[in-house]
């Protein structure tokens, strides 16, 4: 019989059938974590909304409190002073038209975009590139502003996005592998608590479903959703 592999191995020491608890889960991600590389520990909850429905859309953003260990690249639509207090910053990219040029030629070397309002009338051209990846500014999410220093250092300092696909899936991140289980749950706590806040009201019934956790590579760890508000 063939030696199992320590991942396949893994595989197996996780009950299919059980719903964990949080500590425990995020412990079981964490020691399955065996990759060559730090993994991003990700969170997904299955919602009970149907977001073609305008008031069933779950979106939003929420700032984790021990960080999401990941270097965001931020890229700055902005003019003159703006432009200069967005490098001040630490914007990697800043532009006007030339930035807009780069986008439409495929360049994208950045998860998060920044515009100052007046700029939206360059950035609305971009729609159909940003928008399917997440990138579009959208001030209700605090990415069209005329600060765009707060708005880089929160995005740089653990601010992530979020936002239900199709099937009433929310995907996230809560951090690295190499986090102390306490830094990971506190971040788990805040992004489910933001996603109970950001509950439609369209939803009816019951709005959180199911809740899973895993590692970049390592297998997925169902979490008893009775541990989870909403």
């Amino acid at each position: 019989m063939a030696k199992l592999s320590k991942r396949q191995k893994a595989l197996t020491e996780i009950d299919r059938n059980r719903h964990y608890g949080v500590d425990e889960a995020i412990g079981i991600v964490k020691a399955n974590a065996t990759a060559k590389f730090d993994e991003t520990v990700e969170i997904a909850l299955n919602l009970g909304v149907d977001p073609r429905h305008a008031d069933q859309m779950v979106r939003g953003v929420v700032s984790l409190p021990k960080g999401t260990g990941k270097d965001v690249r931020v890229a700055v639509f902005a003019r003159g002073d703006k432009a200069e207090e967005a490098k001040k910053a630490g914007a990697e990219v800043v532009g006007a038209e030339d930035l807009m040029e780069q986008i439409q030629g495929g360049q994208i070397d950045f998860e998060r975009v920044i515009a100052t309002p007046d700029m939206m009338g360059i950035v609305g051209r971009l729609g159909k590139v940003l928008g399917p990846k997440g990138l579009m500014p959208n001030p209700k999410l605090g990415t069209v502003t005329p600060n765009v220093s707060e708005a880089i250092k929160a995005a740089k300092g653990g601010q992530v996005e979020f936002r239900v696909e199709k099937a009433g899936i929310i995907h996230g991140r809560i951090g690295k592998a190499s986090f102390p289980e306490a830094d990971l749950k506190a971040n788990f706590d805040a992004f489910v608590d933001a996603i109970v806040k950001a509950r439609p009201t369209g939803a009816k019934g019951k709005f959180i479903k199911k809740v899973a956790v895993s590692s970049s590579m390592g297998p997925g760890v169902k979490i008893d959703v009775e541990a989870v508000s909403g």
